[in-house]
């Protein structure tokens, strides 16, 4: 918990609440239907909610948002997000049920507000978002062939809507071939090793009606 008040230092009490209480949550669920390796429980803010919470650090969501995660898996980077901005819509997707019932009793544990979860393939998914986050679930030229057509026309933000993606290693043969690409370092704004290979890509997408 030290680990996310020392990057993000103006928390309310409710939010460290939030933040303080994942820990538990997890470690409780996990025993009942494992969706986090046990090294990872062991580091959770390490190397889940603050790797999720550095899409903060590139993109602050405005309030009335609307923000898509995508295979979220055990609700990452979804929820970390959603107890930063409670004023931001999150809707977490994932095509596995066990992953999903996971996230949705961590989402009632917290008594998140602003969470919708559903179960599906993401291609099914209705509705349009002004980002569409994820971590790494697969290239991303899949990654955008599977969310046409989900991103809103209109821009809240002075950056342009579309993907911010969590990614690590080496980007450049997988993002040669878009030309509005930019990559932010997430060792430019955390300490920690574990980030030194770690990335936010943002991948603006043009609206399709």
């Amino acid at each position: 918990m030290e680990l996310i008040l020392k990057y993000f230092p103006h928390l309310t009490p409710l939010q460290k609440q939030q933040f303080e209480q994942l820990q538990a949550l997890y470690e409780d669920w996990n025993l009942k239907i494992n969706v986090v390796s046990r090294k990872d429980i062991d580091e959770l803010y390490l190397r889940h909610v603050l790797h999720s919470l550095g899409i903060a650090k590139i993109q602050s969501f405005l309030p009335g948002s609307r923000i898509l995660d995508v295979g979220t898996g055990g609700g990452f980077p979804g929820i970390p997000l959603a107890i930063l901005f409670p004023d931001v819509k999150f809707h977490l997707v994932d095509s596995i049920g066990k992953k999903i019932k996971v996230v949705e009793e961590v989402v009632a544990g917290l008594q998140l507000q602003n969470v919708k979860t559903t179960n599906a393939r993401v291609e099914t998914v209705s509705g349009q978002y002004d980002f569409i986050v994820s971590r790494a679930v697969a290239q991303m030229d899949t990654f955008v062939h599977w969310v046409q057509g989900k991103i809103a026309k209109k821009n809240l933000h002075e950056r342009r809507n579309g993907i911010l993606y969590l990614k690590g290693g080496d980007l450049s043969e997988e993002l040669k071939i878009y030309t509005t690409v930019t990559v932010f370092p997430l060792s430019d704004y955390f300490d920690e090793d574990f980030f030194e290979t770690k990335s936010v890509v943002h991948l603006p997408l043009k609206y399709k009606g």
